[in-house]
Parts: structure tokens; C-alpha cells; sequence
């Protein structure tokens, strides 16, 4: 057993309470988790931790020699936190990750880094902040990000600025899953299991074995699980309930050492309904029916049933990739992409909000329904040249997408308080509201040449390194409004812009295990036009620029690993929100309606990152994480109060976030017990960028408890894992709006769920 011995233990004790001694004594996120076999061992696995390999600069790098602030999630660390979809990282497994639904829809996803949260990027005209890749692959609409996750390699997030590389839409950084590619060799894996909610999960890894030079993959999973939360209407679905099904097929050719070609193809199936959104507090001016109840607290029950039926998404992808070995050390690859999205919305999560009155409409049932479509293709060289190392390519994108909203009312108040409310007729177009509240479409073109390269001169034994790209960016977008509120309109944007964005860096190598850098660059998220918007005025782009500053160290034999980050982002031009409430007809449905402007001046994020991990003792792994994130942002002008300015807050980011995590490993003869626990807490938060209320502060444990390596026979093992996620049922809104003196609404996260599973090896 290779472990500290007692000098060392007590140098580092010493040494981690003198640098604590200065900063926040709180965990850090898990950034650097166990490794899994994806990741390459250290060169004698005796010696502490292994290396993790990364692809954030286009090739493969070991992670603490790569100047960029990432945090990586294994596959088995995935699995070890109940991980199904990136839904699941809505706890803040990685602190400067912000993951929600926006407001109360499961159906679409927010994604932001470092406080860069966009609120609603959830229509064919607006971007989101973080670009998502899948096998570098950008998925461009929030809709579908929340489709069961198959079979990962590792989950990279690039925090900061992706300019360069990763390009537009990556102004807080980018989010690149990595799923595992066809070995050419036969195993099968088979996961069965049941959890509590009447939930239950099946899923299938076939590898076939090579044949004529080409390996062939298969992936499934179906997971699903009952509401959350109750409705109380008879025959209606509840709350929070999801189906999550997808299926993965990968075909790998390698004709021979210098050439491989890969092809995907993946579909899936995401049916879900929305969050219950409560009545925290009511206001005195606003009239109630008897039985809209207060709800301070998280209940298992609505107050009052309604109508409600589950939003199903649907996508497909096809992606083929092609590495052709040119040269020694030099390699040419194509990634080409086509991918498409249907998404339909049915959210009657907040249904007792409308105020009472005699025989009055209330329940507002937000339907909408989203259709893109894109297909993207990226070449790229990648290489050495003695003392430079090189990344160069051009890449297209091309999207379309359309979209319509309709939010009639779907209950009736008695005519007087204390009598029951009724349900309104079958839903039809134009019935009780002018249909629809808006349609509109957009196509957005862009076109990027890019380069970067690193180089390493011959002085201080090669220690010194620097870093210099560019990627110039030709962007096109136009879109139409053609109804607002049931009226023909002919509203319509188009909007074209280039830009080039730079990044530079210079990095130190202090000694072999100990890494230092500097950092600058600049990315932006397009301009686009607000569908919910009554004029569809277009905006402008946002822009950030970022300083930031690295320290990568391995002490004790590398049984210590310790990453920190500084940053300073100027946030130019920022796209803000501001709500307004109007009626189609007067007493008819209310519609929330956006207009998005962008602030005027510079604004700033600064923040501190910390990862920790330790291995103290064979088979036990500790690990901890920390984000400070404080913004100082400009003010907005309101467009429905005379533009006058107002305050304008970061969304989804707590000021202090954290994680840790504990993996424990345990040989028994004949089997090994595995146990993971992690936690993840942080300060409440603003919801909405012009909403002073704060969210409730939070703190999530998981738990995992494995009998694994158990021999059924020569081919084949056994896996039993007992988990649980959110193990001691904490509760906390996630989303709050109003104030104290108004009606105060809120969604609470998920209780405690818990469930049993097996898994088959061959």
C-alpha cells in the first residue's frame, strides 16, 4: 500500500491550514474525479493519481499541463452521482456549472459558466452563453440538452471565454461531452434497475467485435419515473415526471494506421412535465380563492388540480468523422453534422396565480411548440512542427428553426371564494383567447476561420510556453413575427456581423509537477431578435473579456493534486431581459411578454476558483471544490418604464458554490466494495436578471454503495449498487420571483430519491 507517511501527512496538514489561512474555508467543486479507464494511468499506478486527459485545445492533452480552467466528470463519476442527463447536474456537482430549467419547464434547459446565465434562450432567434458539443458537435437550441446522456467518456467544462477554439455562443465557456467510441472488441454491458416514484431504468453498451477492419457500437437506455408531485385533477399527469428513452449507434472504419472514419447516428425520445410552481407568500392587494393555499414549504401536493399532459421532445443526429494522418504528427479531420429538433410544451405548473375573481378564467396553460433543424460542417489540421504545436480549421453552421406560443386560461373561479373552481371546455384554437400569442421562424448562417499555436523556445529548458490565436467570425440571422396575439403581423429582423476574437497565453512549467499560466481572450454570443417580443426588435451581440490568471500543482508524490484559477471578465453590451404583462383582450389571458436590450457600458464578473483532490491511502479519493463568482453589472434601460434604468443582477449564480466528493474502493476476495458520497451547497441566488429576491441557500448529498467485480463465470461479473440522490430530502426553491410584499412564487428542487439497480459485465 502506497500512503503518506507521517512526515509528509503532517507537511501537508501544516501546509494546507497556512493556505487556507487566506480564503474561504469551504470545499471545492470536484473537478479532477477518479479517474476512469478512459483516462490514462500515471506511468506507475502506485504513485498517487493518475493523469486525465482533456481535448480542450483540439487534441488530446494531459489536464494539468493545459493553460484553461477545466473541471472534468468521469464517466464512472457520472455514474456514481446518478447522473442520467444533464438535468442531474442541476445540484452543483461543478460550482461554476449552472444548470436549470427555465422557470418551471423541464423541456428546455439554461446552461451558464462563471455567471454568465443566459435566462431565456429557449427560441429559434436567441443563443444561449455556453456552447454545448457533443464529440465536438455544437447543439444549438436549449430544447433537447436535457435527452438521456449514453455511455460517456467524460464531461470536459471549459470555463472562460472559448473564442478561439470553440467559437461563438461560448462568451462563459463551453461544455464538451466525449461518449466512447467502438474498441473493435466484444463486451456487453447491461444495466437493470428500480427506483422509488414507480421509477425504473434499463440500459444496454453492446462493442461487437471487428470485422473487415470495422467495429461496430450500441448504445440504449429507457429511464423513467413518476411526478414528483401531485395533481390533484383526476386523470391528469402530475408533476415532474419524466421518460427519458435514446439509442446510439456508432460504426467505426480503419482501413489502415494513417486513416479512420466514424459514423453516428442517435435518436431520442424525452417526455416530461413541468415543476409546480408555489405561492410562497400572497399579497393583500390581490384577491384569493379559498382554496389557493400558501405553500412555504415543499409539498407532495398541489393545492388546486388542473389540466396537464406531459411535453415531449424529440431529436436525431447523424455525424461522421474523418482522421487522416498526413504526416508524422500531422493530422487532417472533418467532422460533418445534421441534427434535428421537435419540441412541444404543456407547462400549467403555476395554475392557482391568477387573482380571484366572481366566475373569472385563471390557470394559464403556456403551450408552445419548437421545430429546428442544423447541420454544421468543421475541418480541421491538427499538428507539430519541432517546436510548435498547432491547431487550424474553418467551420459552418446553418439553423432553422420556427416556433408558436399560445397560453389560454383552462380553469373557472366559483362565484364566490369559498366555492369550487371548474374546468373550462376542451381546448381549441381561438376558443377562449385569440391562438396564437405568437409565431414566428429564423435561419442563421455563420462561418469561422480559426488558428492557434503554441510555442516553446529553446530557453529555460523548454519551460516557457506561449500561446496565440484568432477566429474570425462571419455571422448571419434573419427571422419573422408573423402573429402576435391571433393578428397576421409582417415583423422581421435581419441582422449580419464579423468580428475577430483573440486569445493569448503565456505558461510556466515551475517544475514538473507544478504549472503556471496567463490568460486573455474574448468570445461573444450573437445578436437575434425576441419572438415573445410584440415588435421582434432586433439586438445587438454581447461581448466578454477575460483576464485570468492559473496555478496546476501535484505535491506528495502526486497523492495531492491542486488547480486554482482567478478572473476578471468585462461584460460588454450584455443581452438583458425585462418582462412586462398584457391582456390580448381586455379580461382575457395575460401574456408575458420580453423585450431583450443590451445594457449600455462595461460591466464585470470577477471570481476564484479552487479544485482539490486527494489520495491519502490505496483505494480512497477525496476531492473539493470552491467558486467565488460577484458581479458588478451595468444598468439597463426598461423599455416599458420609459427606459428608465434598473439594477440588473447575474441569474443562477450563487456568490459562494461548492462540492465534495469521497470514492472509497475496498477489496473483500472474490468481490469489492465501492462507496461515493458528494455533496453540493451554495448561497441563494437571483432568479431573473431585474428580480431583487434571492433563492434559498442549498446543500444536496448523494450517495452511492456498490458489491461490485462479483464472478458469475469466466466472462462475466456482477454489479448491486444501492443509491440515493438527495439522501437527507433537503429542500430549497431553486427559482423565486416577487417580494415580500407582493405574491412571492417558487419552485422547490426534487425530494430525496432512492433506488437499487444491477449491471452485467461480459
Amino acid at each position: 500500500m502506497n500512503t503518506f507517511n507521517s512526515r509528509e501527512f503532517r507537511a501537508f496538514i501544516l501546509a494546507g491550514g497556512a493556505l487556507l489561512a487566506g480564503v474561504p474555508l469551504m470545499p471545492a467543486q470536484a473537478q479532477t474525479a477518479a479517474p476512469d479507464a478512459a483516462q490514462a494511468p500515471a506511468e506507475d499506478e502506485g504513485n498517487g493519481l493518475g493523469d486525465i486527459v482533456v481535448t480542450a485545445q483540439k487534441r488530446e492533452t494531459n489536464l494539468q499541463r493545459t493553460p484553461v480552467a477545466i473541471s472534468v466528470l468521469s464517466g464512472e463519476d457520472l455514474k456514481n452521482r446518478g447522473v442520467v442527463s444533464l438535468k442531474s447536474l442541476m445540484d452543483g456537482a461543478v460550482p461554476s456549472l449552472r444548470i436549470a430549467p427555465f422557470a418551471s419547464r423541464n423541456s428546455a434547459l439554461t446552461v451558464g459558466i462563471r455567471g454568465i446565465v443566459p435566462f431565456d434562450a429557449n427560441q429559434p432567434s436567441r443563443d444561449a452563453g455556453v456552447g454545448v458539443y457533443i464529440d465536438g458537435i455544437y447543439l444549438g437550441r436549449s430544447q433537447g440538452l436535457g435527452a438521456a446522456l449514453y455511455d460517456i467518456e467524460r464531461i470536459e467544462v471549459l470555463k472562460g471565454p472559448q473564442g478561439t477554439l470553440f467559437g461563438r455562443n461560448s462568451t462563459g465557456g463551453a461544455l464538451s461531452i466525449v461518449t466512447r467510441k467502438p474498441s473493435g472488441e466484444f463486451h456487453l454491458t447491461q444495466t437493470g434497475g428500480i427506483s422509488n416514484y414507480n421509477g425504473y431504468k434499463v440500459e444496454t453498451h453492446l462493442d461487437l467485435p471487428s470485422f473487415a477492419n470495422v467495429s461496430v457500437k450500441l448504445d440504449a437506455i429507457i429511464t423513467k419515473r413518476d411526478g414528483t408531485l401531485d395533481n390533484p385533477m383526476e386523470g391528469e399527469e402530475d408533476y415532474n415526471q419524466n421518460d427519458q428513452r435514446g439509442l446510439h449507434v456508432g460504426v467505426l472504419w480503419e482501413p489502415s494506421d494513417s486513416f479512420s472514419a466514424l459514423y453516428d447516428f442517435d435518436v431520442s425520445r424525452d417526455a416530461s412535465t413541468p415543476y409546480y410552481m408555489q405561492v410562497l407568500a400572497k399579497s393583500p392587494m390581490i384577491p384569493f380563492a379559498d382554496m389557493a393555499k400558501v405553500q412555504p414549504d415543499r409539498v407532495k401536493v398541489a393545492d388546486i388540480g388542473v389540466p396537464e399532459q406531459v411535453s415531449l421532445g424529440r431529436t436525431h443526429g447523424h455525424a461522421l468523422h474523418l482522421d487522416w494522418t498526413v504526416a508524422d504528427g500531422i493530422h487532417v479531420r472533418s467532422i460533418s453534422s445534421y441534427r434535428k429538433l421537435s419540441q412541444d410544451q404543456y407547462d400549467n405548473g403555476g395554475a392557482h396565480q391568477g387573482a380571484f375573481g366572481p366566475n373569472a378564467n385563471f390557470a394559464r396553460y403556456s403551450l408552445a411548440d419548437l421545430h429546428q433543424e442544423q447541420y454544421s460542417q468543421e475541418l480541421q489540421v491538427v499538428g507539430t512542427l519541432s517546436r510548435l504545436d498547432f491547431v487550424a480549421g474553418a467551420y459552418y453552421y446553418h439553423e432553422k428553426g420556427d416556433d408558436w406560443a399560445w397560453a389560454p386560461y383552462t380553469m373557472r373561479w366559483g362565484a364566490t371564494p369559498a366555492d369550487a373552481p371548474t374546468r373550462l371546455p376542451t381546448l381549441q384554437a381561438g376558443q377562449v383567447s385569440p391562438y396564437p400569442d405568437r409565431a414566428s421562424d429564423a435561419v442563421a448562417t455563420s462561418f469561422a476561420l480559426y488558428g492557434q499555436a503554441t510555442w516553446t523556445p529553446a530557453l529555460l529548458n523548454d519551460a516557457l510556453h506561449l500561446t496565440a490565436g484568432a477566429r474570425y467570425t462571419r455571422d448571419k440571422k434573419h427571422g419573422d413575427l408573423f402573429k402576435v396575439n391571433g393578428v397576421d403581423t409582417n415583423f422581421a429582423f435581419r441582422i449580419s456581423s464579423s468580428r475577430v476574437d483573440p486569445t493569448f497565453t503565456l505558461a510556466f512549467d515551475a517544475s514538473e509537477n507544478i504549472h503556471l499560466y496567463a490568460k486573455w481572450g474574448t468570445a461573444y454570443r450573437a445578436g437575434g431578435a425576441n419572438s415573445r417580443s410584440i415588435t421582434y426588435r432586433a439586438y445587438d451581440p454581447e461581448e466578454v473579456e477575460t483576464s485570468e490568471l492559473g496555478f496546476k500543482g501535484e505535491f506528495f508524490d502526486r497523492h495531492v493534486r491542486l488547480n486554482l484559477a482567478a478572473f476578471k471578465t468585462i461584460y460588454k453590451d450584455q443581452q438583458i431581459d425585462f418582462n412586462a404583462v398584457l391582456s390580448a383582450v381586455p379580461g382575457g389571458p395575460t401574456r408575458t411578454t420580453i423585450e431583450t436590450v443590451n445594457a449600455k457600458g462595461n460591466g464585470t464578473i470577477k471570481g476564484v476558483e479552487a479544485d482539490l483532490t486527494i489520495a491519502p491511502l490505496e483505494g480512497l479519493t477525496l476531492t473539493a471544490s470552491y467558486a467565488y463568482t460577484k458581479g458588478d453589472l451595468e444598468k439597463a434601460g426598461n423599455p416599458f418604464k420609459n427606459n428608465a434604468l434598473e439594477n440588473v443582477f447575474l441569474v443562477y449564480t450563487p456568490e459562494n458554490a461548492y462540492s465534495a466528493a469521497i470514492d472509497y474502493s475496498l477489496p473483500l476476495g472474490g468481490a469489492t466494495l465501492r462507496a461515493h458520497v458528494d455533496a453540493a451547497g451554495g448561497d441563494g441566488y437571483h432568479s431573473q436578471s431585474s428580480d431583487l429576491v434571492l433563492t434559498d441557500k442549498s446543500f444536496i448529498v448523494n450517495g452511492r454503495l456498490s458489491l461490485a467485480d462479483i464472478a458469475l463465470n469466466d466472462a462475466a461479473d456482477l454489479q448491486i449498487s444501492a443509491w440515493s440522490r438527495n439522501l437527507f430530502n433537503e429542500q430549497h426553491t431553486f427559482f423565486k420571483t416577487g417580494t415580500a410584499q407582493s405574491l412571492q412564487l417558487g419552485i422547490y428542487n426534487e425530494p430525496r430519491t432512492y433506488g437499487i439497480e444491477a449491471t452485467v459485465r461480459f
